[in-house]
């Protein structure tokens, strides 16, 4: 690195022109993070622990409910561990804007099946002992201001109680946390028990059932056992890895792997014509002093590696400033205010840009690189 003055020293030539394109560079990047967090938000439940559970559903559709008593029968399976059920509740707090999941569980059997959410002892037998009583995750608890002993009304458009009123209330007995950032720390679950009895309509209904396989290589064949259990009554079930049913929700929306892909392509795509534009204007204005420094020695890898340098060089420094930002941009969290719980910067897609970083660099600079590695001393020094 001896010649890192030389290298520095080029990058200051044309200031204006070196900070419009590292500009662009870091342009490029926060928008590369951003969408990492936006795919992460929306597919990122595929990777959470669980490759052992699979999701019950409606044959139908999600919103086709299925009878509270196929559970026994799910648990005498041949192939399954545990099994719980889960409703979706669908309310809000105090204001449209504020919605976020909320369910009804029975405790004991969802603390067991889903081990990654965190809940103190003593908030776990405060939930037992109290019908009223709703667990509610971290992030959820900050943004609202909830505390343990708090009670909090939830309106429904859903689900209606038995007097007739939409506003549910439940005492918060418990704040849990995550085992890993992967885990949503923003729904509330309370007491299935408290919600067949209080409400109206569908009573011992239930949305989905979770269930835990004993071998998770034989996960496929559980799940064909289980639609096999149900299949010829009134509510055939779809059995599904719970990854694959996270997927299906994302894929609401459409492909977002793709569509985050098309747009980063094009993004880097115009990053490497601009960049790549800049290193070779640089080297052709350059011709003379290229030639000047293989007359005093500089070999053609030198030189070679030299112009290497410079466009890895920019391209680094742009990149590292770009997911920087993104990074402190995303540490906020959810943007939406409870649509995208789960949305933050993975330490994976950060890796993954520094790379990228790296390979633009060498990308918009080799071609520059070998054109000025081929000059000849007498061609260079006639144009000076």
């Amino acid at each position: 690195m001896k010649y890192f003055h030389l290298v520095w020293s080029n990058l200051g030539r044309h200031r204006l022109r070196t900070t419009l394109t590292l500009l662009s560079i870091v342009v490029a990047f926060i928008l590369f993070g951003f969408l990492s967090a936006i795919k992460q938000a929306l597919v990122g439940g595929i990777s959470v622990d669980g490759n052992d559970r699979l999701i019950v559903r409606h044959k139908v559709s999600i919103i086709q409910v299925l009878p509270a008593s196929y559970e026994p029968r799910m648990e005498a399976i041949p192939g399954v561990a545990a099994a719980t059920h889960f409703t979706w509740f669908g309310g809000v707090y105090q204001d449209p804007k504020n919605f976020f999941m909320q369910c009804p569980v029975v405790p004991e059997e969802f603390l067991e099946l889903y081990p990654e959410i965190l809940l103190p002892e003593e908030e776990k037998k405060a939930w037992l002992a109290t019908r009223t009583g709703a667990i509610v995750g971290r992030k959820s608890a900050e943004k609202f201001g909830w505390k343990i002993g708090q009670r909090v009304p939830i309106q429904t458009p859903v689900w209606v109680k038995s007097d007739g009123n939409h506003v549910w209330e439940f005492d918060i007995v418990g704040i849990f946390d995550g085992k890993n950032k992967n885990t949503d720390t923003t729904p509330l679950y309370f007491r299935y028990d408290y919600f067949d009895e209080a409400r109206r309509n569908v009573k011992g209904q239930v949305g989905w059932y979770g269930l835990r396989v004993q071998d998770p290589t034989r996960a496929a064949e559980v799940a064909a056992l289980v639609d096999a259990e149900f299949q010829n009554s009134p509510a055939e079930t779809k059995t599904e890895p719970e990854g694959a049913f996270v997927q299906a929700f994302a894929n609401q929306i459409g492909n977002i792997v793709m569509i985050t892909a098309g747009i980063l392509g094009a993004v880097f795509f115009t990053i490497l014509l601009v960049t790549g534009n800049t290193m070779s204007q640089s080297v052709r204005e350059r011709t003379g002093e290229l030639g000047v420094l293989k007359a005093l020695g500089f070999t053609n890898g030198h030189v070679l590696a030299l112009v290497l340098l410079e466009s890895c060089l920019l391209s680094v420094i742009g990149g590292l400033l770009g997911l920087g930002l993104a990074r402190l941009m995303t540490s906020g969290g959810d943007p939406t205010g409870g649509m995208l719980p789960l949305f933050f910067f993975p330490t994976r897609d950060l890796l993954v840009g520094v790379v990228l970083a790296v390979a633009l660099g060498f990308a918009t600079g080799i071609f520059p690189a070998l054109q000025a590695m081929r000059l000849r001393v007498a061609d260079s020094l006639r144009r000076m």
